[in-house]
C-alpha cells in the first residue's frame, strides 16, 4: 500500500492540464519607423561643435546628452537624441 501512496502524486500530476502555447495568430504592434524623428537628415552635424545646435530650431522634442549625464530609459520615437562627446563635438544623432 505504501508504494501505491508514493506513486499517487505522480499519477495526479499527469492529469493536470498543461498551459497551451500562445496563439500564433496574435501579431505584435508594428515598430515605429527607424527615422521617426528625422535623425537621418541631421547626420551631417556629426563631428561639429555643439554650439551649432543653439542656432537650430527643431520640430519636436530634443534631448542633448552631455558626457556622463544621466538619462531616462524611456523610448520616445519622436524624440531626437543628440549625444555630445568629451571634446564638445556632436558624436551621435538618433531617435528615441
Amino acid at each position: 500500500m505504501r508504494p501505491l501512496a508514493l506513486l499517487m502524486p505522480f499519477a495526479l500530476a499527469a492529469c493536470v492540464e498543461v498551459e497551451s502555447p500562445p496563439d500564433p495568430g496574435i501579431i505584435a504592434p508594428p515598430l515605429p519607423p527607424e527615422d521617426s524623428c528625422g535623425a537621418s537628415q541631421l547626420q551631417g552635424l556629426r563631428g561639429q561643435s555643439e554650439d551649432v545646435l543653439q542656432t537650430m530650431k527643431f520640430g519636436g522634442p530634443v534631448r542633448i546628452i552631455q558626457p556622463g549625464m544621466a538619462v531616462t530609459m524611456d523610448y520616445n520615437p519622436a524624440r531626437l537624441n543628440i549625444e555630445i562627446d568629451e571634446s564638445g563635438k556632436i558624436h551621435r544623432i538618433s531617435c528615441g
